[in-house]
């Protein structure tokens, strides 16, 4: 697969995960995140408290308040919208090296016989083409004739050219790779969508958020400490308001001081970017050329031992 890595702060991918975060915060959204959900939860508590104020509370605190609580769930879903984004630019990135190429079609697998150019996209399993030196291979294929130097850069990020040539194991040839020498004769083997790189896009487009075994772990940890301080945090108004009661002086403690208490006590940080972290797991697979389908994948092939492996291969 080519690699193609993009810079952490890219101004399209940045661009584009602002609207994102805006969008993501939809409840049904949040819920899957019940640490975000809360806090979300109570900065609109705060905010449609700001105009049904109560007691002694300054405007100015109350409105600090809802912003950085907004702030803190816009911050969360940036961060997943980043890494989405760097996924979907790998997705980008592979569809802009599909194009269409004039192909050499021979009516004989000869490389002196009669010869027709043809769009990459006209091609279908069992057609035969040429592909000299300096020629982009317009598909995927196997080698019947010839011998030739072959550039595979633009697919497998390996820089040092290949030799592929009729018959053994070094035959099969990947559509958008280019010819350095000599001259190839192809027998297309994949119709038009179906060949290795528009697999890799669909791959890359439909890899689903799979979770890793500790990130459910974490998420049930997340989860139950979430529920204790909730409850913990929201056992406190009525004490509060028996302690004014009984003592005859003194003001309860607002709903404002509570939503912040209850989003300084849950783990806001680790639940806010656990999504981004597996999602941007699977986008460090990506530039090691390697192609993580889901997080649990990412997981177990970042705890295989480390070894050199060479160039990359599939």
């Amino acid at each position: 697969m080519a690699k193609v890595i993009f810079s952490l702060f890219n101004r399209q991918i940045l661009v584009g995960a602002i609207p994102n975060a805006f969008m993501k915060l939809n409840p049904l959204n949040l819920v899957k995140n019940p640490v975000m959900f809360v806090t979300e939860i109570g900065a609109l508590i705060v905010t449609i408290g700001l105009f049904f104020r109560t007691g002694d509370e300054p405007f100015v605190f109350g409105l600090s308040i809802a912003l950085w609580l907004w702030f803190t769930v816009l911050f969360a879903n940036f961060a997943e919208s980043m890494a989405e984004g760097r996924g979907k630019a790998q997705a980008d990135a592979l569809r802009s090296s599909r194009r269409d190429i004039t192909a050499r079609k021979l009516a004989r697998p000869d490389p002196d016989g009669d010869q027709t150019n043809v769009s990459s996209y006209q091609l279908r399993k069992g057609d035969v083409v040429l592909a000299k030196a300096g020629d982009i291979i317009p598909g995927d294929g196997e080698v019947i004739v010839g011998v030739a130097s072959v550039n595979e850069s633009a697919i497998t990020g390996e820089s040092a050219p290949v030799i592929r040539e009729s018959g053994g194991d070094r035959s099969a040839v990947t559509g958008g790779t280019l010819v350095l020498s000599d001259w190839l004769v192809i027998r297309i083997t994949a119709n038009p969508g179906e060949t290795f790189l528009d697999r890799m896009i669909g791959m890359v487009e439909g890899a689903k958020r799979q979770k890793t075994p500790n990130e459910i772990a974490l998420d049930i940890l997340l989860a139950g400490l979430t529920i204790i301080f909730l409850l913990a945090t929201a056992t406190l108004l009525p004490f509060s308001i028996f302690s004014v009661r009984a003592m005859g002086q003194g003001s309860p403690v607002t709903i404002t001081t509570l939503a912040a208490l209850l989003v300084c006590l849950i783990p806001t940080t680790i639940g806010g970017l656990l999504s981004a972290i597996g999602i941007a797991g699977m986008d460090r697979m990506i530039q090691a050329n390697v192609m993580a389908l889901s997080g649990r994948a990412a997981g177990s092939a970042w705890q295989w031992p480390r070894r050199d492996p060479g160039p990359p291969t599939w």
